[in-house]
């Protein structure tokens, strides 16, 4: 699967977007639906808000499909040492935050950073990771 890649700016904050990465949460346009609409092409509306807002419901993203990084800093990632948490979540996927390599059948490595979330109900058709398919099974498991 392709990995598609968007970004989104105001000059001072960049949101980078990252569909496959996905989950459908919907927490990214929960109390934020002036940047976040998914009705509307752009999705993203980087004037929708301020910045500090913008980045606030970024931080939320379960699943690392949405990141940002301000304009005038460089994105904190690799050769920094984090601790890595992994979260169960009630009838979703696991959550893993910090920095963490994926390592697929075919032995590709793909390093992810921030959070990552990973398929626990089997179905998913991007394995390893969810694509929110456990909603659409109704898997239910604590």
């Amino acid at each position: 699967m392709d990995e598609i890649t968007k970004h989104y700016t105001n000059g001072e904050i960049t949101v980078v977007w990252k569909p496959n990465q996905c989950i459908h949460s919907k927490i990214c346009w929960t109390n934020l639906l002036e940047v976040f609409d998914p009705r509307k092409r752009p999705w993203i509306n980087m004037e929708g808000a301020a910045t500090d807002r913008i980045a606030e419901q970024v931080s939320k993203c379960p699943s690392g499909a949405l990141s940002s990084f301000y304009n005038n800093e460089h994105t904190v990632a690799p050769g920094v040492d984090v601790d890595t948490t992994i979260e169960v979540t009630p009838n979703g996927p696991l959550l893993v935050y910090g920095n963490v390599t994926i390592k697929d059948t075919q032995g590709n490595e793909t390093v992810k950073y921030k959070t990552t979330a990973l398929c626990r109900c089997g179905a998913s058709s991007n394995k390893p990771y969810c694509d929110g398919t456990h909603v659409k099974i109704g898997f239910k498991h604590e």
